[in-house]
């Protein structure tokens, strides 16, 4: 492609293995080795991992996976504790080095985010957001550079590790075309599963499917919104504009599984509370309770209901997380819970406080 003046363009960075390489950063004798991230770093305990070096990623380990079962793939691995601390204060340094280049800065997590850059030359400009990057930090990262977002999400992977990869409109079928649709950014494998019913198994075959049989489908609007992901059309803009959490949560891991379901009701009780003082401390009221359940050995299940109004009213989010435990299967073991409170947006925070003000008296 040949690229003489500027215009706009989107970039995804995307740091390499961000958390095992803040920790290699940190005692470079880790370097080259297996290192497994998760828990509190002890692998027979009940966790899960969180990443894994490129190393250990070889051999099957990946984030999600319980620890006992990389445990048992990789015996010799080192395994370490999950140090938030550490990876918030690494990213901070990662975004505020991005920042500095002059461009719009979308931070979408702890190691991944998109820059809107007006450039005549793409390419020259992500070296030097890597090389920059790596001189304050010194982590790598990879870079996807796009006419849009959802290629320049998809083309980071391309790039790994310390890469560049450019996908755009003139390429996006030649590179994509015939990549089944779960290679798309926003394609779940269910989705894909459900499209691979209606015999769309490609993405250049999503690409050329009627919306309406997408409407059909998946719903008047998700249906054809589907579609433009096989098309490569994103029209999201990069915004600057500061990461707003939707929702708060809480878990916890049991080394034994329970099987008293009093103390699972009991369980959901204490971690409802925890999350409703989270809420208050961001001033922003419970809309919707979700319970989370892990049976034994690693089935995962959601249910969610919404609340009659927003609230910070302890018994209220109690009771309503309490009563979800009736939808479970109380035949099964317990290996983990968790409870997510969904909030009113920030533009209803003046209300949120005065009721948390009253809810507090």
């Amino acid at each position: 492609m040949t690229i003489s003046a500027s215009r706009r363009w989107v970039m995804h960075v995307d740091m390499d293995q961000f958390i095992a390489a803040v920790e290699v950063l940190r005692n470079p004798a880790l370097a080259g080795k297996q290192v497994v991230v998760g828990g509190r770093g002890d692998p027979t305990e009940r966790g899960v991992v969180s990443t894994a070096s490129y190393e250990a990623r070889a051999f099957g380990v990946g984030s999600g996976m319980p620890l006992r079962v990389a445990l048992r793939k990789l015996p010799d691995a080192i395994f370490l504790p999950v140090d938030a601390e550490a990876y918030t204060a690494a990213s901070k340094s990662v975004m505020d080095t991005l920042r500095s280049l002059g461009v719009v800065v979308e931070v979408m997590g702890w190691d991944e985010a998109f820059l809107g850059v007006d450039t005549a030359d793409p390419v020259s400009f992500a070296r030097s957001v890597h090389d920059a990057v790596f001189a304050a930090t010194g982590l790598h990262c990879s870079v996807g550079v796009g006419d849009n977002k959802l290629r320049a999400k998809i083309a980071t992977d391309f790039g790994k590790p310390q890469g560049i990869y450019m996908l755009t409109k003139e390429n996006w079928f030649e590179v994509m075309g015939e990549r089944t649709t779960d290679a798309l950014w926003g394609i779940g494998r269910k989705t894909a599963k459900k499209l691979a019913v209606l015999g769309i198994t490609t993405v250049s075959e999503l690409a050329s499917t009627d919306d309406g049989l997408l409407a059909t489908a998946f719903g008047s609007k998700n249906g054809p919104w589907i579609g433009t992901k096989g098309r490569g059309v994103d029209d999201s803009p990069v915004s600057a504009e500061p990461w707003v959490a939707r929702s708060h949560s809480r878990e916890a891991t049991f080394q034994q599984n329970l099987t008293d379901w009093v103390a699972v009701r009991q369980e959901i009780r204490r971690l409802a509370r925890r999350v409703r003082d989270d809420l208050l401390a961001e001033k922003r009221q419970a809309v919707r309770v979700t319970l989370k359940i892990r049976y034994a050995p690693f089935e995962t299940h959601t249910t969610t209901a919404a609340l009659a109004a927003p609230t910070f009213d302890v018994d209220t989010i109690v009771d309503a997380a309490a009563a979800l435990v009736d939808r479970l299967d109380h035949a099964r073991e317990v290996r983990l819970l968790g409870v997510r409170l969904e909030m009113t947006p920030p533009i209803d925070q003046t209300l949120a406080k005065r009721a948390g003000e009253e809810s507090c008296t």
